[in-house]
């Protein structure tokens, strides 16, 4: 008996060390040995299923929930220093920090490197709030925002306390100019126009070793922005562009120039004299619940893809 008591003592202890020590790869299944973004997620702020939303699109997702329906966030993972970074700080950033850290093979770290922000909007920096005292009590995680953002998380609660705890540390971008992550690595923010209630609204240059990737998940419309769209679709590799919404048929509880954004539609036909090389730089994202391009089978993105285009689906991953 006294024999059976110490196995299982030896058991639990062994089992208790086991759960302290990084686990590699065990969601998503894969490593990155080259720098590269790695899709983390593709839905707009409010997630799918949707609050209070009784539509088909949320069928069934509320006792069903589809793992793969997390808010618009990328990874960056820096092969040559063994750091990871993500862009939007999102509701789901525990999984998405999870799957991110995981899939840097030379590392044991549980947190990114570092965090950049591109606006003030639920879906893009509400997760910090896992940096925080009840949850991870971080230590000086880096979080990359603009002026005004920096502001907002210094003067409202419960924000100001990560940045009194130093759960994080701000760090004041400036539009065009680069922050220089490694040798092979540098992020550029590029200022859009945007609801900016309480910041500024950026989108990333991202500049790898061999490529270059322009993220921006939430624009109002691209007529709007002072830069010529297509001009910077042909400067990059990749384009993350906001996809909010496919035509806008679909939004018919609410007004939709309320919550403006370019529909899928509009940036087919603004983007339709574009050669083949460049229409296949194009990666959607950002996609309300609505949007029927969530469903792989529909019209919809056999449409978009028919012209050439690509659409953003968790965990793809982009080398740079």
């Amino acid at each position: 008996m006294k024999i059976f008591h110490l196995l299982i003592l030896f058991i639990c202890i062994f089992s208790c060390s086991k759960q302290q020590t990084k686990t590699p790869n065990i969601k998503p299944g894969y490593t990155i040995d080259a720098t590269s973004i790695v899709i983390l997620g593709t839905i707009q702020d409010a997630g799918s299923p949707h609050i209070g939303c009784s539509k088909s699109c949320c069928a069934g997702l509320f006792d069903n929930p589809n793992i793969n329906r997390k808010v618009s966030s990328l990874g960056l993972v820096d092969s040559q220093t063994n750091k990871t970074y993500l862009f939007d700080a999102t509701p789901d950033i525990t999984s998405q920090i999870q799957w991110l850290t995981d899939s840097e093979p030379n590392s044991e770290k549980q947190l990114v490197d570092g965090i950049f922000l591109t606006h003030a909007h639920i879906g893009h920096y509400t997760g910090l709030m896992y940096l925080g005292k009840e949850a991870i009590d971080a230590k000086k995680t880096p979080v990359y925002v603009m002026p005004r953002m920096k502001k907002f998380l210094e003067s409202n609660g419960p924000w100001e306390q990560l940045v009194n705890r130093k759960n994080i540390l701000l760090k004041t971008l400036t539009p065009d100019v680069p922050v220089t992550l490694s040798q092979s690595l540098e992020v550029t923010p590029v200022q859009v126009p945007h609801r900016d209630e309480y910041s500024e609204t950026v989108g990333y240059k991202i500049k790898g070793p061999n490529k270059t990737a322009l993220y921006i998940p939430d624009i109002d419309k691209w007529e709007k922005w002072e830069k010529n769209i297509i001009e910077e679709i042909k400067k990059v590799d990749y384009a993350f562009l906001d996809a909010t919404f496919y035509s806008g048929l679909e939004m018919n509880r609410r007004d939709i120039s309320q919550i403006p954004h370019p529909l899928i539609i509009e940036s087919l036909e603004r983007f339709k004299a574009l050669e083949p090389k460049e229409k296949s730089k194009v990666v959607f994202i950002h996609f309300n619940h609505t949007n029927p391009i969530l469903n792989p089978n529909s019209a919809a993105t056999r449409t978009v893809r028919s012209q050439g285009y690509n659409i953003a689906r968790i965990h793809d991953i982009y080398e740079l």
